[in-house]
């Protein structure tokens, strides 16, 4: 495998962005690009061949440039969100582009952890004409504009659950969510299953809904045990990257 260093001003966020680009094989045919790249210190045993995944450093204003683009949460949070998706699809793309021609006839994911899923998530559903694949790992799905109590209803006030619910099918998208059933320990509606879980369950009701089938467009991978840490993401990677998205495009080659 091989790693490029790269930086590229993000005009759309006034800053630079640190890239860690792995590759393998001098034909790119899938580009994954990853939020929160800078934990992205190791890879799965199984790294496909003809795959470049960019991991995108986080920077301090991360919990306002991730987010579902032009609705802030609650607290306010997720104010930039727009801003940043602006920057993936106008600077990010093509400057990878200019650094890898090859890439111009990749398939396209993205992909996130907590937080960055939810990003990942809302920039794929955002952009069908740019990207096939959202990966989402313990993802924020929680996301609320209005904070837990009396007013509070799952389906009126969760973010991203209402854009996909008010939006038009996307043909040809496909989803990867992963949970751990030790995520978290919260329970809202006192169900006995986590938030996380259920939040993710319900998300995918809702792209079933549009038209989505199980398991040719979503993928659900739920760990016993699993954390919301790197040590249990990387054991999803590695499920993720043996997908049908990722082996029928690439060749899964042992390092």
């Amino acid at each position: 495998m091989q790693i490029d260093h790269l930086t590229v001003h993000a005009t759309a966020l006034q800053r630079e962005i640190l890239l860690d680009v792995y590759y393998k094989g001098p034909s790119p045919r899938v580009l994954l690009l990853m939020n929160d790249g800078q934990d992205l210190t190791t890879w799965p045993a199984v790294f496909p061949e003809g795959l470049c995944a960019v991991g995108i450093h986080a920077g301090p204003m991360r919990r306002q440039e991730y987010g579902v683009a032009g609705i802030p949460d609650y607290q306010g949070l997720g104010g930039m969100a727009a801003a940043y998706s602006d920057f993936v699809v106008e600077e990010l793309l093509p400057f990878l582009q200019e650094q890898y021609p090859g890439l111009s006839e990749a398939r396209r994911a993205f992909a996130g952890f907590s937080l960055g899923g939810l990003s990942a998530l809302d920039i794929v559903w955002q952009h069908p004409q740019l990207f096939s694949m959202a990966g989402v790992f313990s993802g924020a799905l929680w996301w609320r504009d209005r904070p837990l109590g009396e007013d509070y209803s799952d389906e009126h006030d969760r973010i991203m659950h209402r854009r996909i619910r008010e939006s038009n099918y996307r043909p040809g998208l496909q989803f990867f969510f992963e949970c751990g059933t030790s995520d978290e320990t919260a329970d809202r509606n006192h169900n006995g299953i986590i938030d996380s879980i259920d939040d993710t369950r319900d998300l995918i009701l809702e792209l079933m809904k549009k038209g989505y089938k199980v398991p040719e467009d979503i993928h659900y991978l739920e760990i016993p045990g699993g954390r919301h840490d790197m040590a249990t993401w990387q054991m999803a990677l590695d499920i993720f990257l043996r997908l049908p998205f990722f082996t029928a495009s690439v060749q899964v080659d042992k390092r």
